[in-house]
């Protein structure tokens, strides 16, 4: 779970610098008017992304710098914003350098912000559909399945060509292609390589025959080397001390004449055939062109025969393959559309039901005259709107065009005790404007039941909503007489009523801390918590 574990503020409006340590449930952020409040929820809207002005910087600072540590799990983000008195704001996520728009992505899977700020994740039309979704159970992966395959028939009529022209081109650029390489016939990948010691053997078949002719008439003309041995022979003959010599003169001999019968015979076996000589050549120079069409090797060559056969097949049956795909494809359709009709109908059944929740909630929180609709609309009622009345006669309108902050936070917190899902971090700017009483305390009881499941963070006047946090930050405003600085602290229990009797009285006096304690026991037993 995504959770704001620290902030760091420097330079802020007037903030000078400021770091605090939140943890779970709900953390209140109260302070005297013009103390600096509102910065500290400006400094988170600007790690999600929001708009950076210049004029935010303080007096005489060159900038403004934010940064933000989230945990998820084991694991944890650091986010930063910097923003120049002069210039544009720069964007770091985990120390890297970012854009505003991926700040902003990252930023609206971490923290709703709920007030006067644009990040509301459910004043999204998407975001207030799949709340819809969620909240009434409706089965959508049948819908996507569904689109799926009509989008997988409808991508294979596009594959399949509908231009008769451009098929028409395609088709004779495949026929001549197909007819040259079947033609050719290359069926043996080592063709080009036969042919090469076939090309060697017959273009030297002339200058081989040559050879082996006139080495064996040295061999065996007179006073040749047969001739001379014989002579040698004869002189060594019934010679004693060369008997051994002689012996193995007459073994040369012997190999002598063998070797001058074999060159003989091999000469007299070697055939010129230029005719076959130039066919090689010519079936070399084809296989070469091929290779320039079609493939670096032969075997590339075979492969994109195959390929180009198939191809062809298919633009030959282009016709009867169409009409199975529109077939198809009508059925697909009427098959979305069967799931569009039960979608839409889940979902316009389910809408009243989450008005009807939602304005049940609305009604404890200090708007019971509020009114709440949802429309649906669209073939499978993808089209969710949210709409809002806020007080009686009011014309319903969307959630981004309800004029009050505090009552669009009301709204937001109404849906979000509905709709539990969601960022994990929620931050309330102005949820109590407008209210006191009961209604307050009502609206504090239902910022404690979501800190249960969220990390909540509220900007409040009211000592009945703040009496509900599991921790209480205050923020300060000092004057030197030459410059204001604010500063933010987490208080402790003691401190902490201190300051509701200041919220309760405008004051600390002892009947105002006896009535603070008394709001914050009265809080933890609404809560379920002992004191």
């Amino acid at each position: 779970m995504y959770v704001i574990v620290e902030l760091a503020i420097s330079d802020l409006g007037i903030i000078e610098s400021s770091s605090l340590l939140f943890g779970p449930g709900m953390t209140a952020l109260t302070g005297e008017t013009g103390a600096g409040k509102t910065m500290l929820v400006e400094a988170i809207d600007l790690l999600m992304g929001g708009r950076a002005e210049a004029h935010v910087v303080r007096r005489g600072a060159a900038e403004a710098v934010v940064e933000g540590r989230f945990v998820i799990g084991d694991d944890e983000h650091v986010l930063r914003r910097v923003v120049p008195s002069d210039g544009r704001s720069r964007a770091y996520i985990d120390g890297r350098l970012a854009t505003v728009g991926a700040l902003a992505e990252l930023g609206a899977t971490l923290v709703d912000l709920h007030g006067q700020h644009a990040h509301q994740s459910l004043l999204g039309a998407p975001v207030q559909r799949a709340a819809l979704d969620r909240f009434g159970q409706v089965p959508i992966g049948e819908l996507g399945a569904a689109k799926a395959s009509l989008a997988a028939i409808e991508a294979a009529l596009v594959d399949l060509g509908g231009d008769e022209r451009a098929r028409a081109r395609e088709i004779d650029l495949y026929r001549f292609q197909v007819a040259e390489l079947r033609h050719a016939a290359v069926e043996d990948a080592d063709e080009d390589d036969r042919l090469d010691a076939e090309e060697d053997a017959l273009a030297d078949a002339g200058m081989h025959r040559e050879a082996g002719a006139s080495a064996g008439a040295s061999l065996t003309a007179d006073s040749g080397a047969a001739d001379a041995i014989a002579a040698a022979m004869a002189s060594l003959d019934e010679r004693a001390p060369y008997r051994d010599l002689a012996g193995r003169l007459a073994s040369v001999a012997a190999e002598l004449s063998d070797i001058a019968h074999e060159v003989r015979d091999r000469a007299e076996r070697i055939d010129e055939d230029p005719e076959r000589l130039a066919g090689v050549r010519a079936r070399r120079q084809l296989l070469r062109e091929l290779r320039r069409k079609y493939g670096a090797t032969l075997q590339e060559v075979v492969s994109y025969q195959h390929e180009a056969e198939t191809r062809l097949e298919e633009l030959l049956s282009h016709d009867r393959r169409a009409a199975e795909l529109d077939e198809r494809r009508a059925q697909a359709l009427d098959a979305l559309q069967a799931v569009q009709a039960k979608i839409r109908a889940v979902r316009v059944a389910v809408a009243p039901q989450l008005a009807v929740a939602v304005h049940g909630h609305l009604h404890e929180l200090a708007m019971p005259k509020a009114r709440l609709s949802i429309d649906v609309d669209g073939p499978a009622g993808d089209d969710v709107r949210i709409l809002l009345a806020a007080n009686p006669g009011s014309e319903l309108l969307p959630l981004a065009k309800v004029a009050s902050g505090g009552e669009l936070a009301r709204a937001m917190l109404a849906l979000r005790l509905v709709l539990t899902a969601g960022p994990p971090t929620l931050v309330f700017d102005e949820v109590d404007a407008g209210i006191g009483g009961t209604a307050a305390l009502a609206v504090g009881r239902a910022l404690g039941a979501l800190g249960v499941t969220h990390q909540v963070l509220v900007v409040t006047h009211l000592p009945q909503v703040a009496a509900f946090a599991d921790r209480h930050v205050v923020v300060t405003k000092h004057d030197d007489g030459e410059r204001t600085v604010s500063d933010a602290v987490v208080l402790t229990e003691k401190e902490r009523v201190v300051e509701l009797a200041r919220m309760l009285s405008g004051h600390d006096s002892a009947a105002a801390r006896r009535h603070a304690r008394e709001l914050l026991t009265s809080a933890a037993a609404a809560r379920g918590l002992h004191t």
